[in-house]
């Protein structure tokens, strides 16, 4: 009876205060701030193009998963790591700019671990501080508390998800806020959320039915479904595959036998009646934030009958949705394409979902004529990072770059370990070769044994052939590693051809490197392990003129940045309310010391005398210099001499 009651509570409730969610169509932008951290996004991957690319589709929603429990400074606060803010600010921008609707899916997901029932400590600290930064935002911004929470009961998530909406409405009681059951989002767990008490929520859930056909190839699933291919949709018993013998006597052996029942048109629909159902009961809006099918192992046509069968039964019902994904395995291009909007879009799965078709063009490789950027302070577009990394390896360096906001800081690491650039697509550097164009850049070490290759990688084209490598090599030849940025012009025609390692096995060069085709640059420490050795790069480019200049012409202190501790330390780091700041000096002298920000913009002048030899403290109560309190986040304290330059890294907690 209690909870009949309940649910005509939240029906009657729903009547006057609910409305329908007023976005339509749109997708999911994966893989790009699902990384291990802020440092490791590659923020170019995607561009505000890629949004009016996207929002010319027809589609008015953008769903962005974001890997957000990795992008804080951990226990006990979880600070959110200023560069993802940054990147952050500059979607929000975009999808306002051009009328679209952007959801922040907190996608902090992985399909084998079960949702600990600790998540409300870290959801409860990581939504009040996107609550603070976008509350004057406009209403095209979503908050998606947690994406397809599993292993844990929907009474204990059902609590935890209360928890944190109240803990947002502390901060923003504007912004709709997106909830989902337990079960991985599933239809099946809406009903048993429970009466949330907020009028401005949206429930969702995700559709991949049948399971079978829609991940059969899948690797990430228990037990693997690599070896299964070619499932129909609808259900066809002249298509069924056998069922592969390594999955026989499994859960999937049983799909397969079902499959009659399963693999139906009529089915499907059945199943998404079920959130239907929960909409009616509860009189709340719905969304599906996830469906798709996976591409290696599914037949293109029947991939593109089960998009339109959901998308026209979701249109049907009035449920709007967001397809997984833009690009990638569950995608909208073609397979095994370049993924480029202009020429590799699956256009009957495109017409399938609705959208409108573009003009499509085949795509042809051309020589470069000008000059191209490889980073500055982001890689360059058309550039994914594919390192096999080294120890550190760090794309948004603020330790003193050459040029902007960032460098490219590399450490330690075993022989052979590299940073790579991979062109996408491959480039045509044959005309450039010929026309005095030079990879120019900035480069800075701590240690004079410093050797490293810079080489372009051609592409292999077959069995015979092999990735063959041109390279320099840097060393204390031809730059100081002393500590100091020093700028470099090699001309591609100085690159000589080193050979080629593939089948686990090495090739001597036989002069058939094609500049016509080069599929990566690398940064790699081919001649020995990078133990201790610290390297910065900065304003790595591809052109034909030799003006770059050294802005940044100071020593960088790399022991003095290694021992701050014991000049400068700070107590406690990260605060709330005051940090004392202490340090020592062994002889009178005028120091300074000024707060500067992430973006290296002055914040705060904490000191200017000269004092006397000794140990002295100072405080900063995380004010700026008009008196208003900072937002939490990371701030860098530098203590200045005539003779030193200590910095040392604070976090401001106190919102």
């Amino acid at each position: 009876m209690k909870k009949l009651i309940l649910i005509l509570l939240g029906s009657i409730f729903g009547m006057f205060s609910y409305s329908q969610a007023p976005f339509h169509k749109g997708v999911n932008l994966t893989g790009w701030f699902q990384t291990t951290g802020a440092h490791n996004i590659q923020f170019r991957k995607f561009t505000k193009k890629d949004f009016s690319d996207i929002k010319s589709l027809g589609c008015d929603v953008i769903r962005l998963p974001i890997n957000m429990h990795e992008m804080t400074l951990g226990a006990p606060d979880y600070i959110i790591d200023p560069l993802l803010l940054t990147f952050m600010d500059s979607t929000v921008t975009w999808a306002e700019e051009l009328q679209l609707h952007l959801l922040i899916d907190n996608h902090s997901f992985d399909p084998s671990t079960n949702t600990s029932p600790d998540v409300g400590d870290i959801l409860t600290r990581i939504w009040p501080q996107i609550a603070e930064r976008y509350k004057n935002r406009s209403d095209l911004i979503y908050y998606e508390i947690l994406n397809e929470p599993h292993g844990i009961t929907n009474a204990v998530w059902g609590a935890i998800q209360q928890q944190t909406i109240d803990a947002i409405r502390e901060k923003d009681n504007n912004h709709t806020i997106i909830v989902g059951p337990s079960g991985y989002n599933s239809y099946n767990d809406l009903a048993q959320m429970p009466v949330y008490d907020d009028p401005n929520l949206l429930y969702t859930f995700h559709f991949y039915d049948p399971f079978l056909f829609t991940h059969q190839g899948a690797s990430w699933v228990s037990p693997s479904m690599e070896p299964l291919a070619g499932v129909p949709f609808p259900y066809d018993a002249a298509s069924m595959p056998e069922c592969p013998s390594s999955l026989i006597g499994t859960w999937i052996e049983s799909s397969l036998n079902n499959y009659p029942n399963d693999g139906t048109i009529a089915k499907v629909k059945s199943l998404i009646d079920i959130a239907i159902n929960f909409r009616e009961t509860r009189n709340v809006n719905i969304f599906c934030g996830e469906f798709g099918v996976y591409i290696p192992n599914s037949d293109t046509t029947d991939r593109v009958a089960w998009y339109k069968v959901i998308k026209e039964y979701l249109d049907e019902k009035d449920i709007p949705w967001t397809s997984w994904d833009y690009k990638g395995g569950f995608g909208i291009f073609d397979k095994g394409s370049n993924e480029f909007f202009e020429h590799d879009l699956n256009i009957p799965l495109i017409e399938a979902l609705g959208f409108n078709v573009p003009v499509q063009t085949p795509y042809f490789l051309n020589p470069d004529t000008t000059g191209f950027i490889l980073y500055d302070d982001y890689l360059g577009s058309g550039i994914n990072e594919a390192s096999w990394a080294p120890v550190t390896l760090d794309y948004y360096s603020e330790l003193y770059p050459n040029n902007e906001n960032y460098c490219i800081y590399v450490a330690d690491g075993p022989q052979y370990r590299n940073v790579a650039f991979n062109f996408i697509p491959n480039r045509d550097l044959s005309a450039l070769k010929t026309q005095d164009y030079a990879l120019d850049f900035f480069v800075r070490g701590n240690d004079p044994d410093i050797q490293l290759d810079l080489r372009f990688v051609d592409t292999k084209t077959g069995t015979t052939d092999h990735p063959w490598r041109m390279r320099t090599t840097l060393n204390n030849s031809n730059t100081d590693f002393d500590k100091r940025w020093h700028h470099l012009h090699i001309p591609l025609i100085d690159f000589t051809e080193q050979g080629s390692w593939d089948n686990n096995q090495w090739y001597e060069p036989e002069g058939k490197f094609d500049w016509t085709a080069i599929d990566r640059f690398e940064i790699v420490a081919e001649h020995a392990p990078l133990n201790g050795l610290k390297i910065w790069f900065d304003n790595i480019i591809i052109t034909n003129l030799d003006t770059a200049l050294v802005r940044e012409t100071g020593t960088l202190g790399v022991v003095m940045m290694e021992n701050q501790a014991k000049s400068i330390t700070a107590f406690p780091n990260p605060f709330t309310e005051k940090a004392s700041i202490t340090f020592e000096n062994d002889a009178p002298e005028n120091f300074s010391i000024i707060i500067y920000n992430v973006a290296n913009q002055k914040v705060a002048d904490l000191f200017q005398s000269n004092i006397s030899s000794g140990s002295h403290t100072i405080s900063w109560d995380g004010r700026d210099n008009q008196g208003r309190t900072v937002p939490n986040g990371i701030y860098f304290c530098h203590l200045i001499s005539r003779k030193n330059h200590h910095t040392l890294k604070l976090v401001f907690a106190g919102n």
